[in-house]
């Protein structure tokens, strides 16, 4: 575990790469294109490794510091914070908690330092909000796999050189398994999905697997593991979610808050009007209630890692990661809606603060668990196992 001197070191560096992303990420937005920026900056200020432990080249941060930091990448906007879940909530985490010395010392240091880019690769066209459908598959060839399938709206899928993904066996009715996969040559091929509602400075992309080898020492966990290494993963996922919905929060209130003060309409500051206040007020409110529901889910979190074995514990980190990412997320909706009320015409705007919030931020309550499955799994915690909507 780092110092707490280490940890405020670790912040001050996240400050200052979004201090100096933030103009380029602003023309990158206008100009509906990636912002490579946000990744050659990443590697410049070593914060591709934040959670990664110091023995395999990262930065060593625990996961309330790891939080903090994708708080406040979330203020630049949530394509910025979608580059590091992609890469470290669920890209990192599984290799971290899954993998096998040799599977960590070979890709943990290179990803820290950003010699190579992650992604996590569940999804697919015909399976989103349950995986379980999904249609890849692997078989077998001597000293390696061959993977088949095509996975959809993947973060990061068009740049990443390393892949956490997932398949079905070609044969029988086995389990879904996890691999690690380096996405060089022919058998692998990309896509950018580039028709979205929001994010156009972030990548996502398709990927087609077409008998593409990885090496049997690839095999993350044993066979069958697949589905509960995902869906550990997604607990990870979730948190990062909503640390980064939490900073879009304070990014609209301290916006909306500039700019009470300084438009003036009906001869006063605007400001000064209780209406306007009162979308002050609701935001504060959000911002207040996420962040102690964020935290509160960390420590859960933290509490289970550290007993591993505890199904209870387990249980307890698991919904609150639900609890926190459907409430925070939709917290954000509503106070990027509020903070382009408050701006009028402008916040109608691509060149505002608020209205790129607005666009971006909706993804967040689709992506890492829809609102309604979310709901759903909430609901059948509180039920019980036989009242699950899901069968």
């Amino acid at each position: 575990m780092i110092s707490p001197d280490q940890c405020e070191q670790l912040l001050d560096d996240v400050e200052e790469y979004c201090q100096e992303l933030r103009p380029i990420e602003e023309l990158c937005y206008l100009e509906h294109r990636y912002n490579e920026a946000s990744l050659t900056l990443a590697r410049k200020y070593n914060l591709l490794g934040i959670h990664v432990s110091t023995q395999y080249g990262g930065r060593g941060a625990d996961l309330m510091t790891y939080m903090r930091a994708l708080v406040r990448i979330g203020r630049e906007g949530t394509g910025v914070r979608t580059l590091f879940s992609g890469h470290c909530s669920i890209g990192q985490t599984p290799i971290i908690e899954w993998g096998n010395d040799q599977q960590k010392q070979r890709y943990l240091p290179a990803t820290a330092s950003g010699e190579k880019v992650m992604a996590f690769g569940l999804t697919e066209p015909e399976a989103g909000s349950n995986p379980l459908e999904m249609q890849s598959t692997y078989r077998r060839d001597g000293d390696r796999y061959l993977l088949n399938g095509v996975k959809y709206l993947i973060s990061n899928g068009g740049i990443a050189d390393t892949v956490v993904t997932f398949a079905y066996p070609e044969e029988g009715e086995g389990r879904i398994s996890a691999f690690i996969l380096d996405t060089e040559g022919p058998t692998f091929e990309s896509e950018e999905l580039s028709a979205k509602l929001g994010l156009p400075t972030s990548n996502t992309a398709m990927f087609e697997l077409s008998d593409h080898p990885v090496p049997v020492e690839n095999l993350l966990g044993g066979e069958g593991d697949g589905w509960k290494i995902a869906m550990a993963t997604l607990r990870s996922g979730r948190l990062s979610v909503s640390a980064g919905c939490l900073g879009v929060i304070e990014d609209c209130l301290q916006e909306a808050l500039n700019y009470a003060r300084e438009r003036s309409q009906h001869g006063k500051a605007i400001g000064r009007h209780q209406l306007v206040q009162d979308h002050l007020a609701r935001i504060e409110i959000a911002r207040q209630a996420s962040e102690s529901l964020l935290r509160t889910a960390v420590e859960a979190k933290l509490a289970s890692d550290a007993q591993p074995d505890h199904p209870e514990l387990l249980q307890t980190a698991d919904l609150l990661a639900a609890e926190t990412k459907y409430f925070v997320s939709n917290a954000a909706c509503e106070a990027a809606d509020r903070a382009v009320q408050v701006f009028g015409g402008r916040g109608y705007s691509e060149l505002f603060r608020p209205g790129r919030h607005w666009q971006d931020v909706r993804v967040c309550r689709i992506y890492e668990g829809t609102d309604e499955v979310l709901k759903l799994k909430i609901a059948g915690a509180l039920l019980g196992k036989d009242y699950s909507a899901f069968r």
